[in-house]
């Protein structure tokens, strides 16, 4: 939402953020990750907290955020019985025949830019961390 109470598209950071899936979804966190290619590592993350409407499916591609519509606000506050704080809407290819249109509503949005390493590496930069399920081979 921006000063005057409006929602607008999510504004990533540049980058080829092509391939997307939810690495965290728990009561309290939506975390979606991105990057060109998510088998060893993602540069970026949406952190929603408090998620209150989720709508999208648990892996994506190419998603083209946009403002929400009118009626997908109404149709998230009549579900809520409130206007949320953030509404963030978009396109993306699901794997099937046409795009599927997601909605998520969230009390916070934050986009994190970083290194997160999917797999275990005994070289990892003091730039980088590790995602929640790596574990050193040791333990």
């Amino acid at each position: 939402m921006d000063a005057e109470g409006t929602h607008t598209a999510v504004q990533l950071p540049e980058g080829s953020w092509c391939d997307w899936d939810v690495v965290t979804w728990d009561g309290g966190q939506l975390r979606l990750a991105a990057d060109h290619d998510l088998t060893y590592h993602h540069g970026l993350e949406l952190i929603f907290s408090e998620p209150i409407f989720v709508s999208c499916p648990s892996g994506f591609r190419d998603p083209v955020f946009r403002s929400p519509s009118p009626d997908e606000l109404l149709k998230v506050t009549r579900q809520l019985g409130e206007m949320p704080t953030n509404v963030v809407a978009f396109e993306a290819d699901a794997g099937g025949q046409e795009p599927v249109s997601c909605l998520i509503a969230t009390e916070r949005l934050d986009i994190v830019q970083e290194t997160v390493l999917r797999c275990w590496r005994e070289d990892a930069g003091p730039d980088q961390r590790f995602a929640r399920w790596v574990t050193s081979p040791r333990q």
